[in-house]
């Protein structure tokens, strides 16, 4: 199977983190601690998405041990050849019944043409994640994640994401609970690149980089 293309971190990386540092205390001592990382997109929206829906409610490891099974079954990883796989395979490969229905739900979308990958780049993110949930399976969450990962949009501030909200506690509120309202005030300094001040929070939690 071929190995998937990473590809090149976002052109506007450097301009955001010297607005961030400008702008906001905490990053201006959490950027320089990760050198030249960056967040990186693997390029391919089945695949992402696909990754997504295998990963929920697993921890990370389980959900790569999973993948790396369920990927060998397809000879490449497309919506046409997930629908040609067999629900016995798929379980096989350590999927539940669910996720199997999800999988096949999103290769419907993606071989059906109701998900447009050619139109994103003309669509607002709101846009973009009302056509993503109406996928089963991908909520707003799965979808801010595709934003900020696959599409690599500049703005995207993920309130229910755990880490984001731990990190904001940890960084701005010496651990005291965070509300949905104080993070926003947060990240008022953030925009209009709160995606990656978002990045550089979670790797205050976890100094790998994430990529889906």
């Amino acid at each position: 199977m071929p190995e998937q293309i990473v590809v090149p971190p976002p052109e506007y990386w450097g301009e955001a983190c010297r607005h961030l540092t400008r702008k906001d205390r905490v990053m201006k001592r959490l950027i320089p601690q990760f050198g030249d990382a960056c967040l990186r997109s693997r390029g391919d929206a089945f695949t992402t998405l696909a990754r997504s829906i295998v990963g929920q409610q697993i921890s990370v490891k389980a959900a790569q041990t999973v993948w790396d099974r369920f990927a060998t079954l397809p000879r490449r990883m497309s919506p046409g050849n997930v629908l040609k796989l067999k629900v016995d395979d798929m379980q096989a490969a350590g999927l539940s019944a669910r996720k199997i229905e999800y999988l096949v739900d999103l290769a419907l979308h993606f071989d059906c043409g109701a998900i447009r990958p050619e139109a994103w780049e003309a669509m607002s993110d709101d846009e973009i994640i009302a056509e993503l949930v109406g996928i089963r399976g991908i909520g707003r969450w799965t979808a801010e994640m595709f934003l900020i990962f696959h599409l690599m949009r500049p703005n995207v501030l993920p309130l229910d994401d755990v880490g984001l909200i731990n990190g904001i506690s940890r960084n701005y509120f010496s651990g005291d609970p965070v509300s949905r309202s104080d993070a926003r005030e947060v990240a008022a300094a953030w925009a209009p690149y709160c995606s990656v001040a978002t990045w550089y929070i979670w790797r205050s939690l976890d100094p790998l980089p994430v990529e889906y």
